[in-house]
């Protein structure tokens, strides 16, 4: 088993367009860490770089103590997982698993031993003489990570691995990785677009934008502190709530003041506000739709809002509502409401609500970080 080690690393193509820049992190033994962000960020391109399928621009790149950025693929003692499986066709589940090993010249009484134990763990002994195309997505899948695990390497690779999947079947994919996980218990480097998978399976997620980090942390602390405006509406779904709003001082007290309601911060942002001296200014509001509380028209806190559109999903309603000039959402809990909006909210309807000052999130309109 290894940790890996990125120092610095950038990729350039064709010498001007900049894939991935300055990116440092250090992935421990046997940690799980997901590389998540929207498509062209670079995630992808790390992976591969980090496989050997790319090559480094500047920077280095260490598994263990070894750097690695001229050694080649077969040599770093990786294995990697493909969107695609890249299953041999006219191969047997048994034969696909076992052609690496076949390759290293390994024993084939070896061979078969780990071949079988791959197989039990991810439940394909059954499989093992069918062809890839008698197979289901999920069930080729399963092949494409029981041959890498065959191999015992230091690291895993997995790029994107339940993309292709139905709904139903990633989510239980991705249970089956956290078992896998456990078991085969080695370093992960996961890289997808979803950030369900990556606040699921992830000890630590590298959230990326245009080649750059820009926030590492545990599922937690991304989504209850991100660090500026990209990273916390990308985290959570439906995403963050963002109001043009107004930070204000009243009677030496921080508030928060939204077209007519004053919200009042609590204790410890007042402390983190102070700290920072803080001076009354324009700010962006978030806040996350399951935050949001219905209330009456006179509460101190009341924001008027007018429905778009009602979702109904099943315990829970996600209303669609336009308030403060802003389209926004509201996640309600059905048992939290009367009787005759249980299956929803007309459009036109009107509705006010609130949010507890404690958590909401204050971001400066210009630098787009996030001020506590």
């Amino acid at each position: 088993m290894a940790n890996v080690t990125l120092k610095n690393i950038k990729k350039v193509y064709d010498k001007s367009v900049v894939a991935v820049q300055e990116f440092s992190l250090e992935i421990a033994d046997k940690e799980f860490v997901v590389l998540v962000g929207p498509s062209g960020c670079g995630k992808s391109t790390t992976l591969r770089m980090i496989a050997g399928l790319e090559e480094i621009t500047e920077g280095e790149l260490y598994i263990g103590d070894r750097l690695v950025n001229d050694v080649a693929p077969k040599d770093r003692d990786i294995a990697m997982v493909f969107q695609n499986y890249a299953l041999y066709p006219h191969m047997t589940v048994y034969e696909n698993m076992a052609f690496g090993l076949k390759l290293r010249k390994i024993p084939k009484a070896e061979i078969d031993e780990k071949v079988k134990e791959a197989a039990e763990i991810l439940g394909i002994t059954e499989y093992l003489q069918r062809k890839p195309k008698a197979l289901s997505g999920g069930q080729r899948q399963r092949v494409a990570i029981g041959r890498a695990i065959v191999r015992h390497p230091q690291v895993f690779l997995m790029d994107e691995p339940l993309s292709n999947l139905d709904a139903k079947l990633r989510n239980q994919m991705r249970a089956e990785l956290i078992k896998l996980r456990q078991s085969v218990n080695t370093t992960f480097v996961y890289v997808t677009h979803d950030q369900t998978e990556a606040m699921t399976l992830g000890d630590r997620i590298v959230i990326m934008k245009d080649g750059y980090i820009q926030q590492i942390g545990n599922p937690q602390q991304v989504f209850n502190h991100p660090t500026n405006l990209f990273v916390a509406g990308f985290i959570g779904s439906p995403q963050m709530n963002f109001f043009d709003a107004e930070l204000s001082i009243e009677s030496s007290r921080y508030v928060v003041r939204l077209e007519g309601a004053v919200i009042d911060m609590p204790e410890e942002i007042q402390k983190t506000l102070k700290a920072k001296n803080e001076q009354p200014k324009k700010i962006i509001l978030g806040i996350r739709p399951e935050h949001i509380v219905l209330t009456n028209a006179s509460h101190k806190g009341a924001i008027s809002a007018k429905v778009d559109v009602s979702e109904m999903m099943g315990s829970e309603l996600y209303v669609h509502v336009t308030a403060v000039g802003k389209e926004c959402v509201l996640r309600i809990a059905t048992i939290d409401l009367p009787a005759e909006n249980r299956r929803g909210f007309k459009f036109g309807d009107q509705l006010h609500f609130t949010f507890d000052g404690a958590l909401t999130h204050i971001f400066n309109p210009e630098t787009t970080l996030n001020l506590l």
